[in-house]
């Protein structure tokens, strides 16, 4: 029922979760050619291609630094890390984001503290978040959830009021805005993800920080690259091995000019998404609302099965599996229900909001280069399927029309 392989080319009929032929095909020569230039420098670790996809990602995203490793998990613990956050220090995040941002605060060695959500938007409490601050709290992490940012001067207010540092979690919001600010430039610093799925995506694994002090810049590079200031010479002892890869780089810098576009293409087709799926609210199913205009970039495409909706979630996404519609659940389980981390002592019903939303949420199919007819077809599918009787699936299909 789920897209286990979020990467899956589409066929005449079917409607993948996410299709990246598109975006190759434009850039196919590009891409060949920066990988043999790469082949050709033989600059293969924290090559040029790094050096320049630092820069411009950045400079981009509103940041003074950027410091390329191997994922975005890196990215949030050696960032943490060189941020000065760690033992006894206690991180704020919220509790439906995906295990890797809860990861990251562990493996800094600081102590996560979880926080329940917004049931309109899933993002980050803000209320909640104040409510969970100690005389321990030192950071909070806000995740850019689906590709919409949580609110800047939100997150400032806070952050002033309790002397806290923000690191935002931006996987899922390459060149996300709001406010009049870019996900990336709100705190000290960011981590984003490059998994080939992303927004911004790599042909494997990468991630990038970025921060606005150059001290941070200079510690993380120092801890990605085994605790080394410079060749043979460690001041790190928590240095590790997480460089980004130079050939990975050169495709990402190839992709970068074209983000805006990419990112825009998915804004067309969730507004196209919220303005057919108005018709269905009275039947139960709502999108994550959109608090951030043409500045969510829509990662992800999500709405909720709520218990006014005629069928749950398992029976629409086996009515979309049946049409060949792929779908996905993000997430189905929050994170302190997790069983690798219920050592964090966290009960069942400590957060019912992410609770609750864990049992409604479905995303949709999204990416650059979907079609209206696909998205058309995904919708048509969902109104067939909220009602089988035929005289009410006709008047939902022409209010949806």
């Amino acid at each position: 029922m789920t897209a286990d392989n979020p990467m899956t080319t589409s066929t005449h009929n079917s409607v993948p979760f996410v299709d990246l032929a598109w975006q190759h095909d434009q850039i196919q020569a590009q891409i060949q050619a920066a990988l043999a230039a790469v082949l050709s420098r033989g600059d293969f670790v924290l090559g040029q291609a790094v050096q320049e996809l630092e820069t411009a990602f950045a400079e981009a995203s509103g940041a003074q630094c950027g410091v390329g490793v191997a994922c975005g998990t890196d990215a949030i613990a050696l960032g943490l890390s060189a941020c000065g956050i760690g033992e006894g220090d206690e991180v704020l995040l919220p509790v439906n984001t995906f295990v890797a941002t809860l990861i990251g605060i562990l493996r800094s060695g600081a102590i996560p503290v979880f926080v329940d959500c917004d049931q309109d938007t899933a993002l980050l409490d803000l209320e909640a978040a104040e409510a969970a601050v100690t005389l321990k709290t030192r950071a909070v992490i806000p995740v850019h959830l689906y590709g919409q940012m949580v609110s800047p001067s939100g997150l400032k207010a806070l952050a002033e009021r309790h002397d806290l540092l923000i690191f935002e979690d931006a996987a899922q919001a390459h060149l996300a805005e709001r406010e009049g600010m870019r996900a990336g430039s709100v705190g000290t610093a960011a981590a984003f993800s490059f998994y080939p799925s992303k927004n911004l995506g790599a042909i494997g694994d990468g991630g990038m920080l970025l921060t606005q002090e150059a001290l941070v810049a200079e510690t993380t590079r120092s801890l990605r690259n085994y605790g080394a200031v410079r060749k043979y010479f460690h001041t790190e002892p928590q240095g590790t091995n997480s460089r980004l890869d130079t050939l990975q780089a050169a495709v990402l810098g190839l992709k970068l000019p074209f983000l805006l576009d990419w990112n825009h293409a998915r804004n067309q087709i969730a507004q196209h998404y919220d303005d057919r799926l108005s018709a269905l609210r009275e039947f139960g199913i709502l999108p994550i609302r959109n608090d951030s205009g043409t500045g969510h970039v829509y990662h992800l495409y999500v709405i909720r099965v709520t218990t006014d909706c005629p069928i749950d979630r398992t029976a629409l996404q086996l009515a979309l599996q049946e049409k060949q519609i792929q779908s996905g659940i993000h997430y189905p389980v929050p994170c302190h229900l997790q069983p690798a981390f219920q050592f964090l002592g966290y009960q069942p019903g400590a957060f019912p909001v992410a609770e609750g939303l864990s049992q409604e949420i479905l995303s949709l199919p999204m990416y650059p280069g979907m079609t209206l007819e696909q998205a058309d077809r995904v919708i048509d599918v969902i109104v067939q399927a909220v009602n089988q009787d035929t005289a009410t699936t006709e008047s939902l299909t022409a209010l949806s029309a």
